[in-house]
């Protein structure tokens, strides 16, 4: 889920940077230390939105920058398990999809894509043998989040299922609907 946290850091602005405004260039600084930032608490930060405080600066003794504890707020990404999320198919392998859930990628394995026997074409596809849905790059899904993995902070892991009621390929739950509807 999308969230707007409060963080406070000290953010420490180089010297080549003290002549500048000091609110730009804590802003800068905020930027380069935390956008793309990823850990198990605060998710993945997307951007920096505000500055909400800055407190006095602090020079530290053989360091000629200058430090100040910030309060700003961010956008962030923390996904939880068994949410639902709404993502575009970015990749398709033999062992399964990559749905893009914005700042990052979910994988859902072959046996998660939909109840059927599944073959994988040369052209990026997922077939079910049986209901000939075809799952593509660029598909729009619904899917549930089933595992998180922070071991690999720089590459942290998030599992996905579409075997449920309500989730898949969103083309196959508008044929789905159609025909329940006749």
């Amino acid at each position: 889920m999308f969230y707007e946290l409060q963080v406070k850091s000290h953010v420490r602005v180089p010297p080549n940077n003290i002549g500048k405004n000091y609110e730009e260039a804590i802003k800068e600084r905020l930027n380069t230390d935390f956008e793309g930032y990823i850990s198990q608490e605060i998710g993945y930060i997307i951007s920096i939105k505000e500055i909400v405080n800055i407190g006095e600066g602090i020079i530290i003794s053989g360091d000629p920058g200058i430090h100040f504890e910030t309060e700003f707020k961010v956008l962030t990404l923390i996904p939880e398990n068994q949410e639902i999320i709404l993502g575009t198919i970015s990749d398709i392998t033999n062992f399964g999809a990559f749905i893009n859930l914005g700042p990052t990628d979910g994988m859902i394995h072959v046996s998660q894509t939909m109840d059927d026997f599944i073959s994988f074409s040369k052209n990026k596809t997922l077939t079910g043998k049986e209901t000939k849905q075809v799952l593509k790059v660029d598909d729009k899904c619904r899917a549930r989040i089933i595992a998180i993995s922070y071991k690999d902070l720089n590459n942290p892991k998030i599992a996905l299922t579409m075997r449920q009621p309500l989730l898949g390929n969103l083309n196959w739950l508008k044929e789905k609907k159609k025909k329940t509807k006749k």
